[in-house]
């Protein structure tokens, strides 16, 4: 990211995707505390007379398994970590930029095919439930669309931070 001076404020975007980053950050560790307890329920019912059985939290976990793994690929390429790898000799800085660039460009496709395809998935499971638990599926599939447009928010400061430092703009 670029170097922002004592004087001078973040704007208002970056204010915003600063803190939208704190909030999937919270939801994350309250996402990974809450799917210990159906998985918790799952391991004492089979291997224990003490709890029933029960079924739905399966499916309760799943659902939470899959908005943690997406709400965690929202932080990665937020901190630009999900899907960064070295694999060039040392570049110039301005080489390095360009690489990153061109890497950021491919997970901007990859979030375009998320909100695209995701919007054609939570609109297949709009009115259907889960045959267990009984929730709404959409609540799953929707997680597809808002990691798609949550990763275009975050690439958005990114690539623009990339182009200034290309182009000798470095804010």
């Amino acid at each position: 990211m670029a170097e922002i001076s004592p004087t001078t404020r973040p704007s208002l975007w970056r204010r915003f995707t600063s803190l939208y980053a704190a909030f999937l950050s919270w939801v994350l560790v309250l996402s990974v505390a809450i799917l210990v307890i159906p998985v918790s329920l799952q391991i004492f019912s089979r291997y224990t007379a003490l709890i029933p059985s029960y079924i739905w939290t399966e499916e309760m976990a799943r659902f939470l398994f899959i908005w943690t793994i997406m709400v965690g690929a929202m932080i990665g390429v937020r901190e630009s970590t999900h899907f960064e790898v070295d694999v060039l000799p040392q570049l110039s800085k301005r080489g390095e930029t360009v690489a990153r660039l061109l890497g950021r460009l491919g997970v901007l496709a990859a979030a375009l095919v998320f909100m695209w395809a995701g919007i054609q998935f939570t609109k297949f499971a709009w009115n259907r439930i889960s045959e267990l638990a009984e929730l709404p599926l959409w609540l799953i599939h929707v997680a597809w669309p808002v990691t798609g447009l949550t990763w275009l928010v975050f690439l958005g400061e990114q690539v623009l931070d990339d182009l200034r430092a290309i182009f000798g703009r470095v804010a």
